[in-house]
């Protein structure tokens, strides 16, 4: 029979324990292990990121803008109402090419055209007046002539006898008491005749003033006349220059007060482009700084000849002058890209603006690592700003390539996989 062995049990047990010790001991390892691995990098799809390299050297920094291209300020002529009128006619439409004779509108006044009549009228007996006037003046004018030419002829007649009873006298013909009376005759004469030809040259000259009086009227009445004329006149409105018809807010029958805006015309050669730049970058736009103009047909180049100093919306307006050659097609209103040179700073260290990189700041961007096949993220300090580039201040250095795509997709991760 065989016989139990209390020792060989007693090992077997121990094995046990100790592989159950060492099972334990493995599975704690292990889990820890597990429990301190990094999360896998997760996988971008490289064809969806858009990558630069760093750079050092010259770096044109520009500011950019929509806008639309408007006359100039100089080349625009509003046209507006002089009187109160209805538009009875619209000859013409906006976007038609007009001449400086060309009727645009034809409108009436019913009562202009009588004020115009009256005052034609008013002119003409105001010069009936006048004539007749000049023929009354001139009339007593003459009368009065004639009088002074009859004390004139006494006046010679008094001294002529004068002469002739002094002779006598001194011949001891007639007594002094005759000659004496001749003498004051004579005395007498002279005086009339003086006072005779003083009041004619006053009356001649208060002739000249009285005419003068009337016709200031006649001439104030035919001004009034000449303006009644020339309003009705202009009831036909024409262009006065030569240009496109860009607006014209009229219908017919519609009744118009003085001061409404009848017209716009532009002349087109004559264009400048209007800039709705965003704030935060106008703050460095320069009067003269050089700009070019995006018409979506060719490129014009300008440069910046006034900024608005007042913010709407969020941007300033930019006026740009146009220095190039108009492409064919540009016009007022047509919608345009614009692009002001600001500065040109020379050997900084660049790279392709983010998607959201702003300038004097510090920003997270994913580095490539050295095989190209995953990224890290790094803090970058960036710089002054440019339209498609940003000046790098720390954080990167020449020849480094960086992500500039958003990737906020992965702001939790500091790592990524491009496959």
């Amino acid at each position: 029979m065989d016989i139990a062995r209390p020792e060989i049990k007693r090992q077997k047990r121990r094995r046990q324990i100790i592989w159950s010790i060492v099972a334990l001991l493995v599975l704690v390892g292990v889990t820890v292990g597990i429990s301190r691995l990094k999360p896998a990098a997760p996988t971008v799809d490289r064809s969806t990121v858009w990558t630069d390299t760093v750079k050092r050297g010259s770096m044109l920094r520009q500011v950019r803008g929509l806008g639309s291209l408007i006359p100039s300020h100089e080349d625009v002529r509003q046209i507006p109402a002089e009187t109160e009128a209805t538009v009875i006619r619209i000859d013409q439409l906006p976007g038609s090419q007009v001449e400086a004779n060309t009727v645009l509108v034809e409108m009436v006044n019913p009562q202009l055209e009588q004020e115009a009549l009256d005052a034609s009228l008013q002119v003409k007996a105001a010069q009936a007046e006048y004539q007749s006037l000049k023929v009354k003046l001139d009339s007593d004018l003459m009368t009065q002539k004639a009088g002074a030419a009859t004390v004139n002829a006494d006046f010679n007649e008094a001294q002529r006898q004068a002469q002739t009873d002094k002779s006598l006298y001194d011949l001891g013909v007639i007594s002094g008491l005759a000659a004496k009376a001749s003498a004051g005759k004579a005395q007498e004469m002279t005086t009339r005749d003086n006072i005779e030809a003083e009041r004619l040259k006053i009356n001649e000259k208060a002739i000249v003033s009285e005419l003068a009086v009337q016709q200031a009227k006649v001439e104030e009445l035919r001004a009034l006349a000449e303006l009644k004329q020339t309003q009705l006149q202009r009831l036909k409105v024409q262009a006065g220059v030569d240009g496109v018809l860009v607006e014209l807010p009229l219908q017919v029958g519609q009744h118009v007060l003085p001061g409404t805006e009848l017209a716009k015309i532009v002349q087109p050669n004559h264009l400048m482009a209007e800039l709705k730049i965003p704030e935060t970058q106008a703050r460095d736009v320069q009067i003269g700084e050089p700009a070019s103009i995006d018409t979506h047909n060719g490129v014009i180049a300008g440069e910046v000849s006034r900024v608005d100093p007042a913010v709407q919306n969020g941007t300033v307006t930019v006026d740009v002058k146009l220095t190039g050659e108009l492409p064919k097609g540009a016009r007022p209103d047509l919608s345009v890209d614009g692009t002001i040179d600001l500065e040109r700073l020379e050997h900084v260290l660049y790279v392709g603006r983010p998607a959201f990189g702003q300038e004097s700041s510090t920003i997270s961007m994913f580095k490539l690592d050295p095989t190209g096949n995953g990224a890290v993220r790094v803090q970058v300090k960036t710089g002054r700003a440019s339209v498609n580039q940003i000046q790098i201040d720390a954080g990167l250095k020449e020849g480094d390539t960086v992500i500039l795509s958003d990737m906020s997709r992965w702001d939790n991760t500091d790592r990524v996989r491009l496959e």
